[in-house]
């Protein structure tokens, strides 16, 4: 019976394929755009990952993602290293500030002050140059895709390219003179602003004044300690919010679900992907069914059961269901390394694969039903109709 659920499947090329292109359709769409929206809600906290060290991040109670800046005053960070199980605590600086380009434009950019004495919460990989090097005088750090676009210097002749940021370069950050020590790779963030490391102490100078300008500070627990026993602590002695990374991560995409429009629009095109693929393979394999009813009149006929029936038409779909899923999936992921270097927001973790393929099956499923309630209310004497 297998060997004829197959020949029927593919006896109608035309057919066949058009059921193929819908599931692979449906499957690419899906696949892409939750790959897309698991890129920019990962952009939203890519800082946090860059920052590896850190066990505990401080920062004021009411803050609500990562870029939601609220400073605190500089004794939190002595009273936070007071608290018992921190084994060191430094501080960071993160604010937007205007970086003015050689030919006149501004570019509003991220700046992150490292502390002076450790550099803790720099980037994850240097490009050229180190991170010490940010110890020399008016040093910073900028982000290489950055230094090739946006921070780059204007062109030699009137429509030829920009030229990249170089080593010894310098920038003006807040009107203050900064010089190019170094290049580092750093996590795209969802707005894609440039990225500009410094020391913490030079970071306040680039800064406007303020009374308050310290922006989060970095525990590391002592070896042995709880992390969430250590958080609720230092929030108990300083009346501070404390999160471990995980947790910090989760609360900035909280946020983003919650007050963007991103899930909505990112959903909508999964869905229509779903209504797409229902619509396409559903209908042509009603209508292949339709076609093959005298085929199925006959196998009852000679004693073929329901059950015989519906294993042949499961069969089918779970064929060009496998098919139309790797084909789809294949044809995201190459677009996913095709697009690889450039501004789209793509990350394909492996847990997605489930996620497309309980789709593509819940496809499989509505479609094989509809054409199995016309199988089982067919007639076994349909066959000998003229």
């Amino acid at each position: 019976m297998k060997s004829i659920a197959l020949k029927m499947l593919m006896g109608d090329r035309a057919k066949f394929f058009g059921i193929l292109m819908g599931l692979t359709f449906a499957s690419l769409l899906i696949t892409q755009q939750m790959a897309i929206f698991i890129g920019l809600m990962t952009r939203t906290y890519g800082f946090v990952t860059d920052a590896q060290l850190p066990d505990v991040w401080v920062m004021d109670p009411k803050v609500q993602f990562v870029d939601d800046m609220k400073p605190l005053q500089e004794t939190q960070l002595f009273r936070t290293r007071s608290v018992e199980g921190v084994d060191w605590a430094v501080p960071m600086y993160r604010g937007f500030l205007r970086v003015r380009l050689e030919d006149g434009n501004f570019q509003m950019c991220i700046v992150n002050g490292l502390d002076d004495a450790t550099l803790i919460g720099g980037p994850a990989r240097m490009v050229e140059g180190t991170l010490e090097d940010l110890r020399r005088s008016e040093g910073v750090v900028v982000d290489r895709s950055a230094a090739l676009d946006k921070l780059a210097k204007p062109p030699l002749v009137p429509g030829g390219p920009r030229i990249p940021l170089a080593i010894g370069d310098t920038i003006e950050v807040n009107d203050h003179r900064a010089v190019v020590v170094g290049f580092c790779d750093t996590s795209p963030t969802l707005m894609a602003n440039p990225v500009i490391y410094t020391t913490y102490n030079r970071a306040l100078t680039f800064a406007p004044h303020e009374r308050k300008l310290l922006t989060f500070v970095l525990v590391k627990a002592k070896a042995g300690q709880s992390i969430p026993e250590l958080c609720s602590r230092i929030e108990a002695a300083t009346g501070l919010k404390a999160r471990p990374k995980d947790d910090l991560e989760r609360l900035t995409v909280d946020y983003y679900m919650k007050y963007t429009g991103i899930p909505v629009n990112f959903g909508i095109a999964v869905l229509l992907g779903f209504i797409v693929g229902i619509a396409i393979a559903g209908q042509t394999f009603y209508n292949f069914t339709l076609e093959n009813l005298r085929h199925f009149g006959a196998l009852k006929a000679m004693g073929a059961s329901n059950r015989t029936l519906l294993s042949m038409i499961v069969l089918q779909a779970v064929l060009v269901g496998a098919i139309g899923y790797g084909l789809g999936v294949g044809g995201a992921a190459l677009f996913g390394e095709a697009t690889k270097h450039t501004a789209l927001a793509f990350r394909f973790p492996w847990e997605l694969l489930f996620l497309s393929a309980g789709a593509i099956a819940v496809i499989c499923v509505l479609s094989a039903f509809i054409s199995i309630r016309k199988v089982f209310k067919l007639e076994p004497a349909i066959v000998f109709k003229g």
